[in-house]
């Protein structure tokens, strides 16, 4: 199983393997990030700001949104660094399922296995799709979902690159 690290692992189509997990280190959710993400989203639905409420619907106090968790599994994967340098994109998200209500103090952790992958009309790079779970401190799935990226192949890359047309 693979731990955050700091060097690109730069993962290309070819260095795959099905079945292959990784678990991302844990990130302590606080009520700053809920905020700032209600702030930066423009969602300021009660269950996301006002304590009181929340409870009022059964919660222990406000709850993440659920597109927070979605957004966090992505950003502790990419921690991982596995495809820093050899993602071409994100081709979407598939599956996704808010299982739990996530709060402040939950330290939330993302594991994921390869489970499929495909060659794309372009030998320079494949698809690639990933089950996710995000994980709190009692093991229990928060979210969970599959992700689609593209990623390189080993072969030469014949697209012009973003940068020359700049």
């Amino acid at each position: 199983m693979g731990t955050a690290t700091t060097a690109p692992i730069n993962l290309r189509y070819e260095d795959i393997e099905l079945g292959t997990q990784f678990e991302s280190a844990a990130h302590a959710v606080t009520p700053a990030d809920i905020a700032a993400f209600a702030e930066i989203t423009r969602d300021h639905h009660p269950l996301h700001i006002d304590a009181a409420y929340a409870k009022s619907r059964g919660f222990p106090t406000v709850i993440a949104h659920g597109l927070y968790s979605l957004s966090l599994m992505e950003g502790l994967k990419s921690e991982l660094k596995l495809y820093e340098e050899t993602s071409v994109a994100s081709l979407g998200w598939d599956e996704v399922r808010f299982k739990a209500p996530v709060v402040a103090g939950d330290r939330l952790r993302v594991r994921f296995r390869f489970v499929e992958k495909q060659l794309t009309k372009n030998p320079a790079r494949g698809i690639v799709i990933e089950a996710l779970d995000l994980v709190n401190q009692r093991d229990e799935v928060v979210t969970e979902a599959r992700h689609t990226s593209l990623i390189l192949t080993r072969q030469p890359d014949h697209q012009p690159s973003a940068r020359a047309a700049t």
